[in-house]
């Protein structure tokens, strides 16, 4: 008897294939800034699927490693990572996945829509990169801060260039150092001390607890300035260089040996992000840059970086939830069961159908929250900064919750193959689990909306927009436009109760639902949106996701009926 093996078709091009992906990007750039961007979407779509899917697989099959010690016996805290690793440092240097944003020649071309091109880019490479999209997010982050006008132009020019380089040479990624074990989140007990040197320079003591991409060349490091007092708001950010070479304390060390005063305890032995290089690091005396004044409050200087990674861990979210659709469909195709396809099942049909609206709806949301960056960096646009300011948390929240969800879909769409390690799936679902977790869970964030809404006003451009959806929705479907009307109303009356009462145990109790449903309104307003520039996949979209999330139907009979569509 002949043994079966099943045969699973290699995934198609990820942005040929894509049409809501070319369809906002036509929308966001028009016509011609579109075009000018598809030749770099298509290079990048190219190395997906051939180099990176392979350095892909091989970062994961050989995880980083630390070596604390030579054969000598001095100590030098190596952190080998594989060449699988090394390839997806070089390809987000030179697909310009960080710099995009901060080139004279992408500005010039698509101006503050720089930052829709990157979300393309990141659309593309972050699902298959070994979770290297991770550093890419806090290099951009750490860019974005150095970018600041308050920054030592000495520090700027020194650091800057290498994160936005797009040689891969010269190209640096930065870690980010602010939780400590005490603490979390919760960052008023921060313990880790910074005390300034005569140079100019300043040294730091501390023990930060979950160090990511902790083999990058610098990091940005919160700190309590000596004297400051108590509190979260007087920390300040520091650039704390990783290796001997960029430390003037280092002396002789050969320059890979690591910066005098930094010590990786150990590696954590993490869920998933396993080829991601995370770390337990001890700092004593260690140069640092100050970015920024220490004598001023700096954590509203840090919450610049923050917004970065918020907005790139919803963008890693959606990537990942369409690529997880992508390999459900592929194996759907190829699966016969009861004498058919799989993918002709009408229960099968439905899954990934809903799948595929929770995937279009966190793609929409992702991506309104990096066009508003854009309007913020280049036009220095207040309209825009004052939505961002409660739109990167609901973001970041809503699309991580969707990710887990869905890739646990994702693993059961493949019966017991996806329970395998060797196929790949479980992957899926332990990198996706981090989403909800990196940058805030659900509860952190829904409490920094309850902030952003009672301190400042931020539910007032949500409502704006919501009320404006309603009218755009009318044409298309009245009973989606009522619906959008009676959520909008609703959330009006929650708001202002927050802002009556933020401190109430009914509005604290209740923030992680509250969050939730301007954050599932507004994707359904931007869903109408689109749709109502005229494409058919969004309004699609956008009644489904309305039914689903607003009105809590079951949207599987119609989810069967248009999976060609959504899909």
């Amino acid at each position: 008897m002949t043994r079966f093996v099943q045969p699973v078709p290699a995934l198609d091009d990820p942005y040929a294939t894509d049409a809501l992906l070319r369809s906002w990007l036509e929308r966001q750039l028009g016509a011609a800034g579109h075009a000018a961007a598809k030749g770099r979407l298509a290079d990048l779509a190219a190395d997906v699927v051939g180099s990176l899917r392979a350095a892909h697989a091989d970062a994961e099959a050989h995880p980083p490693t630390l070596v604390r010690y030579d054969p000598w016996g001095a100590r030098v805290d190596r952190i080998d990572t594989s060449a699988g690793w090394q390839a997806q440092r070089a390809a987000a240097a030179r697909h310009a996945v960080v710099a995009l944003p901060y080139l004279d020649s992408a500005r010039g071309t698509w101006g503050a829509a720089a930052r829709v091109v990157q979300h393309a880019l990141l659309h593309l490479y972050g699902p298959e990169s070994a979770t290297f999209s991770c550093p890419v997010a806090m290099a951009d982050g750490a860019a974005a801060l150095l970018s600041l006008p308050d920054v030592d132009r000495d520090v700027r020019d020194a650091w800057l260039p290498r994160l936005i380089s797009t040689d891969p040479a010269t190209a640096i990624t930065s870690g980010q150092w602010m939780t400590e074990s005490q603490g979390g989140s919760d960052l008023a007990r921060s313990s880790t001390i910074g005390r300034p040197a005569a140079d100019g320079s300043w040294r730091i003591t501390g023990e930060k607890w979950f160090c990511s991409a902790a083999d990058a060349a610098m990091a940005v490091a919160l700190a309590r300035p000596e004297g400051a007092g108590r509190g979260s708001r007087v920390l300040a950010p520091f650039l704390v260089p990783r290796y001997a070479a960029d430390s003037p304390l280092a002396g002789t060390a050969a320059p890979d040996a690591p910066a005098p005063g930094v010590t990786v305890h150990r590696l954590k032995d993490k869920l998933g992000t396993r080829a991601l290089p995370t770390a337990e690091i001890g700092l004593r005396d260690a140069y640092a840059l100050p970015l920024g004044d220490p004598a001023r409050p700096g954590l509203v200087r840090a919450m610049t970086l923050v917004v970065v990674t918020r907005v790139h861990n919803a963008a890693a979210a959606a990537g990942g939830m369409r690529r997880g659709l992508a390999h459900a469909l592929a194996y759907a195709a190829a699966r016969h069961v009861a004498g058919g396809a799989l993918t002709a099942s009408p229960l099968h049909r439905a899954t990934l159908g809903t799948l595929a609206v929770d995937a279009a709806g966190a793609f929409v949301l992702a991506g309104h929250a990096f066009a508003l960056l854009g309007r913020v960096e280049v036009g220095a646009d207040p309209a825009a900064a004052a939505e961002l300011r409660i739109v990167a948390p609901l973001a970041k929240l809503a699309t991580g919750r969707l990710a887990v969800s869905s890739a646990s879909e994702y693993v059961e769409a493949f019966g017991g193959a996806g329970y395998v390690e060797d196929t790949g799936v479980p992957r899926l679902l332990r990198d996706a689990q981090v989403l909800p977790i990196w940058e805030g869970t659900t509860n952190v964030l829904a409490m920094d909306v309850l902030r952003a809404v009672s301190r400042e006003d931020a539910g007032a451009p949500l409502l704006r927009r919501l009320a404006a959806a309603v009218d755009l929705a009318r044409p298309l479907s009245p009973t989606l436009a009522d619906t959008l009307a009676a959520a909008t109303a609703e959330l009006r009356a929650a708001l202002a109760g927050v802002t009556a009462d933020p401190q109430s145990v009914a509005v604290v109790a209740g923030a992680r639902g509250l969050a939730l449903r301007l954050a599932h309104a507004l994707t359904a307003a931007l869903l109408v949106e689109h749709a109502a520039w005229g494409d058919e996949q969004a309004e699609v979209a956008a009644r489904l996701w309305a039914r689903r999330w607003l009105r809590h139907e079951d949207v599987a009979a119609d989810a069967h009926h248009h999976l060609d569509l959504l899909a």
